[in-house]
């Protein structure tokens, strides 16, 4: 069930997991009683599973932090070593 976040009109906010059925149904505050509205808030992207979230963070780390390359890729390849192994590629025409 997600979390969504309420606030009371006494300005209390909570956090109440509810089934995504009942969304729009208004709840009432666990301090004082009074009625309480789901309000929109940001998803929590942090609390993905742990690739989702190795992957989140590897792109917010690209981002301000980007590798370098020294070289070009590919390059450690030799002459004659073919990049593929399926046969199909060879009847490919070669430029």
């Amino acid at each position: 069930m997600p979390i969504y976040e309420f606030r009371c009109e006494s300005a209390h906010e909570y956090e109440r997991s509810v089934p995504m059925s009942a969304r729009d149904q208004d709840l009432s505050c666990p301090r004082c009683g009074a009625q309480a509205r789901r309000r929109i808030s940001a998803p929590r992207l942090g609390t993905l599973g742990s690739s989702a979230g190795k992957l989140l963070e590897s792109t917010a780390a690209s981002a301000h932090a980007p590798g370098v390359v020294d070289r070009v890729p590919g390059s450690r390849r030799t002459g004659g070593t073919p990049v593929t192994t399926d046969p199909r590629h060879a009847r490919l025409p070669r430029p």
